[in-house]
């Protein structure tokens, strides 16, 4: 028998940079980062696209990126910026994926040029995902304009669209070279987008760090009220323990295990439940409730620490309940713990609470008790 063994590494690393006012000519980072990556011989363009909401409502947006670019030497933006729209839409209509690849195609973007995504968390889900399949991977940037884009799902590794009814059923794990958190974007969010991504901060304190989740109940009416300062810092918080998370886990996914989902199993049953009328993160807050509740049901919390988590939520504004997850007797909602076991591959695991501020994986749950547990939580939903 002959056989050949081929082992290689490639070693990945991206700076996430918080600035503000990202494209203002007084602001180098973007210009600074541009024009000393990677090989000055090769001819590089930049391709901008950005998400109708951000583009609405910041209309100076295009033209504040013309003006910054006639001061950056040897890349070449591409006159065409174009908007599509934003949210799980984006991800679930093919056209927009294609328009991406068309543009890409169209403006002679290459594997030493980039695609910049300016948008929420789903567009650049969806932006990545076409800038990581043409070519076999072109460059990419992010630069989040959402709470829950900043601190989690932007400074990640993974891409995707929605397919056949099943969330990030099309994706990759390619990381972007470069991440702008640019906080004047938070400033123009809804009261309801603002909140939102503050339950995946929420997650990963639970998880993973006590006093930080001690921060967020001491801080929840300051980030409930908009205090740029309170949110600036949770963001950064809860961006470097995604981070941390990734570098030093499994950031390709290749067992079962997904701690930085705790909550998520339900969370993304309930967004297709809902066909998307919740957010991301309001599903994620409700996947938190009832993750926590069913965490004391087995003992492994107390009620006094399932009312602490449940009291942050309601004080940062979230619903914790919402009717499809009793829907045809909870049926529905364990279709959505097999669909999450489907897409990990292997047996199943999920992310439960031990106590606060540690998960632990189980890889069974009890139906009956999870039934329990979303009738609990309807009658706690205070």
């Amino acid at each position: 028998m002959k056989f050949i063994r081929q082992a290689f590494e490639v070693p990945f690393s991206f700076n996430i940079v918080f600035t503000e006012h990202l494209f203002s000519t007084d602001n180098q980072e973007f210009k600074n980062f541009l024009e000393n990556f990677g090989d000055s011989s090769f001819h590089k363009k930049i391709l901008f696209l950005i998400d109708a909401g951000v583009s609405e409502n910041h209309k100076y947006l295009q033209e504040n990126i013309a003006t910054y670019f006639q001061t950056i030497q040897n890349i070449t933006l591409v006159e065409e910026i174009i908007v599509l729209p934003g949210g799980e839409f984006v991800k679930n209509d093919p056209q927009y994926l294609e328009k991406a690849l068309l543009a890409i195609n169209e403006h002679g973007i290459d594997r030493h040029s980039f695609v910049a995504a300016i948008g929420g968390g789903a567009f650049l889900d969806m932006v990545g995902y076409a800038s990581c399949i043409a070519h076999r991977g072109v460059k990419h940037i992010r630069i989040p304009t959402t709470v829950l884009s900043q601190n989690d799902s932007g400074v990640g590794v993974k891409n995707g669209v929605n397919f056949l009814g099943k969330k990030n059923f099309l994706g990759t794990f390619a990381p972007p070279v470069a991440v702008f958190n640019d906080s004047n974007f938070l400033k123009s969010l809804s009261d309801r987008d603002w909140r939102s991504g503050i339950s995946e901060a929420v997650k990963v304190a639970l998880i993973k760090d006590l006093p930080f989740f001690e921060w967020l109940e001491a801080n929840a009416e300051a980030m409930a009220n908009r205090n740029m300062e309170v949110m600036s810092e949770q963001i950064f918080r809860s961006a470097a323990l995604h981070t941390n998370h990734i570098s030093s886990g499994d950031p390709f996914e290749l067992g079962s295990a997904r701690p930085l989902d705790f909550g998520h199993w339900a969370a993304h049953k309930l967004e297709y439940l809902t066909n998307f009328e919740i957010r991301h993160g309001e599903a994620v807050a409700i996947g938190i409730a009832l993750d926590s509740v069913y965490s004391k049901i087995l003992g492994l919390i107390t009620q006094q620490e399932v009312d602490r988590i449940l009291i942050l939520l309601k004080k940062l504004g979230f619903t914790l309940f919402h009717t499809a997850l009793g829907e045809n007797d909870k049926l529905n909602l364990w279709e959505g713990l097999n669909e999450f076991r489907e897409h990990l591959g292997g047996e199943l695991t999920i992310t439960i609470l031990e106590k606060l501020g540690k998960g632990k994986e189980i890889h069974e749950v009890d139906f009956e008790a999870m039934k329990q547990a979303v009738d609990e939580l309807e009658k706690l939903n205070y």
